[in-house]
């Protein structure tokens, strides 16, 4: 059983380990032999693997909407970095290394962090929502997933939720990346917009998927830890079948393990 418990860090420890970290993404980055998606192509691959849409607003408690408002700008910016992205059999997609540093100069607005467990406000906010679509679609392809990073806090109640707890991916420039490796015979294309009122994501492909797939929440608790909060728990798995509906498999993708940002009984009470 994986228990969980708040970590305070002074701000000293945190600015020299976030130097830390970079410097050894950095450092995979260019010494570590991977080959990383850099090619894009306006024109769109004919097959349609997966295609997944969220709403750019939510209203969320006691945080304000011009956060949310800022979040679309940086959203827009930073899709139309990826958009495009074709991912050749071998090859690697890092959301950071493709979207790169988050600052003013490129147009990025503050907007909404998670910060251990506190909401705060910083230049780039509001980007897990990108790399949290793109994690969801991949669960639905035949890429691998080689690196995420789940959320350690639970911030928020359920609220009209759509998909499973933790099904989502955490970022934070560029230690906390989002890597897929396509390890299949085809290529592969990330396409990324924004309507009026969604975020919408498609992997795209050079042939048909042979595969479906079913992500759905296996196991969910949780527990009142020692020190007196509460850490939610979960599994994810997914259902394979072929063409024809057949099923295949189950697959185990994941756990997850997050303190609780809020009581219990008051997500039961909101559903």
């Amino acid at each position: 059983m994986t228990s969980l418990k708040p970590v305070k860090r002074s701000s000293l420890r945190i600015y020299f380990g976030k130097k830390y970290y970079r410097f050894k993404r950095y450092l995979d980055w260019y010494f570590g032999g991977k080959k990383y998606a850099a090619k894009k192509e306006s024109s769109l691959l004919p097959h349609v693997i997966f295609i997944h849409k969220t709403p750019l607003l939510r209203q969320l408690k006691d945080v304000d909407m011009w956060l949310q408002y800022n979040k679309v700008k940086n959203l827009k910016i930073a899709s139309q970095t990826v958009n495009g992205i074709i991912v050749k059999p071998g090859e690697t997609f890092s959301y950071w290394r493709s979207i790169g540093n988050t600052t003013r100069r490129k147009g990025y607005v503050d907007a909404m962090i998670l910060f251990y467990g506190k909401v705060i406000t910083g230049v780039g906010g509001g980007l897990c929502q990108l790399s949290n679509l793109i994690y969801w679609m991949t669960l639905h392809s035949s890429l691998s997933v080689t690196e995420r990073y789940r959320h350690s806090y639970d911030v928020f109640p359920d609220s009209k939720r759509s998909q499973p707890f933790g099904s989502g991916a955490t970022c934070a420039y560029n230690y906390l990346d989002l890597q897929i490796k396509n390890e299949t015979n085809h290529n592969y294309q990330l396409v990324i917009y924004l309507t009026d009122t969604h975020l919408v994501g498609e992997w795209r492909a050079d042939c048909p998927p042979t595969r479906k797939y079913e992500v759905y929440e296996k196991e969910h608790w949780i527990t009142q830890e020692f020190w007196g909060g509460y850490v939610r728990h979960n599994q994810i798995h997914r259902k394979v079948f072929n063409t024809d509906d057949e099923f295949i498999a189950d697959e185990f993708i994941t756990e997850n393990h997050a303190i609780m940002m809020y009581e219990p009984m008051l997500a039961e009470r909101n559903s």
